[in-house]
Parts: structure tokens; C-alpha cells; sequence
């Protein structure tokens, strides 16, 4: 049960391995009362479409350690599908905010603490993104 004064209304999907997600779910529900998780690339752009979870979904954050379909791909087709939905994309090795340019999508450099996951989910939630790299 969510404790009194998180939101209620949006919802978060989380996209990441296990342990990566286990660690960044504890810390969103903390402060979010709807945080889906998908298992892989193939389950995320399932649930996009979900009617249950497509009409408050208010934000991706993808953890890019998937089987399957990961990174630039993954991302550009997630894009494709939610245009309207911003992405919190937490890179990899070796990658950089140049590699996932566009709108509606922000980048954090690889393993971010909760407290820097946090902020930058606050950040895009009450501000919305337009276009951040």
C-alpha cells in the first residue's frame, strides 16, 4: 500500500534487468504508487499498448542490460510507439547522451544512485520533457 502523499496517478514502467530494476524499484515506490515493471524489450513494448497501463503511463525509465532488442533500437522503437511519453534512459558503458538524442528522452550516465534516479524522475515528471540529450 502506498503511503500517504505520493502520487497516485501516474504510472512508472520500469525496463531493466532483475537486480538493476529490484534496486530502482525500491527506490521509485518510495515516492511513486504506480511503478509496472516488463522483464524485457519484448514485454516493455507489449505493456506500451496495455490499455490499463497506456492511459496513465507518464514515464519509461529503461535500464539498457536486457536480453533481446537493447539500446539506440530499443529505445527508437519504445519512441515510435509512446511519441508522447518521456523515456529516463540509463546508459551503459561506454555510451553517452549523444547516442540517444531526440525528444522525450533524457540520459543518465550508468548506475546512478537512487538519490540522482530520483531527482531526474521528478525533474521529468514536473517539468515534462520537449527535448533533452
Amino acid at each position: 500500500m502506498p503511503a500517504p502523499g505520493r502520487a497516485k496517478r501516474a504510472t512508472i514502467l520500469l525496463v531493466d534487468d532483475p537486480f538493476q530494476a529490484y534496486g530502482h524499484r525500491s527506490a521509485l515506490e518510495r515516492h511513486y504508487a504506480s511503478i509496472e515493471r516488463a522483464v524485457d524489450a519484448s514485454e516493455a513494448l507489449i505493456r506500451v499498448e496495455e490499455p490499463g497501463v497506456a492511459e496513465t503511463l507518464a514515464l519509461i525509465v529503461v535500464g539498457l542490460r536486457l536480453p533481446g532488442m537493447a539500446g539506440p533500437a530499443f529505445v527508437t522503437e519504445l519512441r515510435a510507439r509512446v511519441p508522447r511519453v518521456p523515456m529516463l534512459v540509463i546508459g551503459r558503458v561506454g555510451e553517452t547522451a549523444a547516442d540517444y538524442g531526440g525528444a522525450n528522452v533524457r540520459f543518465l550516465p550508468r548506475d546512478p544512485s537512487a538519490k540522482e534516479l530520483l531527482a531526474a524522475v521528478k525533474a521529468v515528471l514536473s517539468k515534462g520533457l520537449r527535448r533533452v540529450a
